[in-house]
């Protein structure tokens, strides 16, 4: 199925009615990890690429979030920490990774990263100083401290703080209630909609 899935390069994007800058997007704050040497490789993988984009219908979901939160917790805000990651970034992230069994948190390129439809996003919350609430790791930090699955046990045993997963879990209710799912091992991970059926229908980004 996956080689019947069209594709456009990652420069095409701003032409193509299917995708959103995240500028439209109001209420955000946009800090992409992966445009900076913020990030787990340690050096800046997007630029000269612009990437701050999404498919039109995250874009579209994001912005429920956003209302929800606001409706919520005024003096917070949704910062997205990553977007649409062109296929040929995930197989540099990929190569990184050779290896090692860290490879779990990554998509096999072969497969495709739901990031390289637009239609996955990166995000954490931010109060109103500005500062990123504490969710008991940073952004792709790998280790089972980040995994959703693990909360509970990891609760158990003092190895994240009630604060923490109540952080996490106001997370998940502005995502989940915008129709974003949620994954089993980064916090920060969400997809919009139903993997087969983006990896099968949507345009991926090279």
């Amino acid at each position: 199925m996956s080689g019947l899935t069209p594709t456009i390069a990652t420069e095409q994007v701003p032409d193509s009615p299917h995708f959103r800058h995240l500028s439209t997007i109001a209420g955000i704050r946009v800090d992409l990890r992966y445009a900076s040497g913020d990030n787990f490789v340690g050096r800046d993988l997007y630029s000269p690429l612009d990437c701050a984009w999404l498919h039109r219908e995250a874009a579209a979901a994001i912005e429920r979030t956003v209302a929800w939160l606001a409706a919520r917790r005024p003096d917070h805000t949704l910062l997205i920490l990553d977007a649409l990651r062109p296929h040929r970034v995930q197989e540099q992230l990929w190569d990184a990774l050779a290896g090692t069994e860290l490879r779990m948190y990554l998509a096999d390129p072969v497969r495709g990263s739901i990031h390289s439809y637009g239609m996955a996003v990166d995000v954490t919350i931010v109060d109103g100083a500005g500062r990123e609430l504490d969710m008991g790791t940073g952004f792709d930090d790998m280790s089972e401290r980040s995994h959703p699955a693990l909360e509970a046990e990891l609760l158990a045993r003092g190895a994240l703080t009630p604060g923490q997963v109540a952080n996490r879990q106001l997370l998940r209710d502005a995502m989940f209630q915008a129709g974003f799912v949620g994954i089993n091992s980064e916090w920060w991970h969400f997809d919009c909609g139903d993997r087969a059926v983006v990896r099968a229908t949507f345009t991926r980004v090279l």
